[in-house]
């Protein structure tokens, strides 16, 4: 079915279909610029991250808790050993209320034996409750402790793996450093490397340029200066060389008659 615009709905449906073309460019590029903030942020924190302190502080979050644990199961106990003292307190009322209600008895006193029972009746209802509440207490104090014992294996082990682990990272980071060190990948080693790079160079242009001048000596290029007689030598020793060579002339031609 073919639909047909009009000249204003044309161009109200290409407005809006480049407003959400627009958006999901939008939203598009929004979310790359998030994953690459991510991303930065990981491998910021991978950097900035010490194994050895991140279980250390683990380590010290688990001793906490089991701190915790503790300190319930001391209050734990602490609160039965007082509702078992109340019970005892309470069965001494009781036993006196006993005698008391024997004795009136023998005096013939009935109203007295009847209101010390219906005392120690009252007595024993608390005792009942009492012992209900302490029977809880020791429920709940076996649970506490089996967790405490539990936790406690739990933190040892961590603790023992914590260890090693410290231990295998040290050693790791220790045999790195040594590689980087031999290898000449550490900075200071890369500095080093560089300062007896140069220092190789100019001891060989030191050499170089003695051997030169040692060869232009040898020559007689350059003559070593030693005096101010050096000048008047070296004249004198060029007048000797031409009368010598006029001398040899002078003797060829008379030997060819000239």
């Amino acid at each position: 079915m073919t639909m047909h615009l009009s000249g204003s709905s044309t161009a109200n449906y290409l407005f809006k279909e480049g407003a959400n073309l627009g958006r999901g460019d939008g939203m598009g590029l929004l979310n790359r610029m998030g994953t690459v903030m991510k991303s930065k942020m990981n491998r910021m924190v991978d950097r900035m991250e010490d194994p050895a302190e991140t279980l250390d502080y683990s380590y010290q979050k688990q001793l906490e808790v089991l701190q915790k644990v503790k300190r319930g199961v001391a209050e734990v106990t602490t609160s039965k050993k007082r509702l078992e003292l109340q019970k005892a307190k309470l069965m001494q009322s009781m036993d006196r209320l006993d005698d008391q209600a024997k004795e009136a008895i023998r005096l013939d006193r009935e109203d007295l034996a009847r209101s010390a029972l219906e005392r120690k009746n009252t007595l024993q209802s608390q005792a009942d409750d009492l012992d209900r509440q302490i029977v809880d207490l020791k429920g709940e104090q076996a649970k506490l402790v089996a967790t405490e014992r539990r936790l406690s294996t739990k933190v040892e082990i961590f603790r023992t793996r914590k260890e090693t682990i410290k231990a295998q990272y040290s050693a790791a980071e220790a045999q790195v450093k040594v590689s980087e060190a031999v290898t000449g990948i550490g900075e200071e080693m890369a500095d080093v490397g560089m300062a007896v790079q140069r220092a190789e160079e100019k001891t060989e242009t030191m050499k170089a340029r003695s051997a030169a001048l040692d060869e232009l000596m040898d020559d007689g290029t350059l003559k070593e200066v030693t005096g101010s007689g050096d000048d008047i030598d070296a004249e004198l020793a060029k007048i000797r060389a031409a009368g010598g060579v006029d001398s040899e002339l002078a003797r060829l031609k008379a030997e060819e008659g000239r």
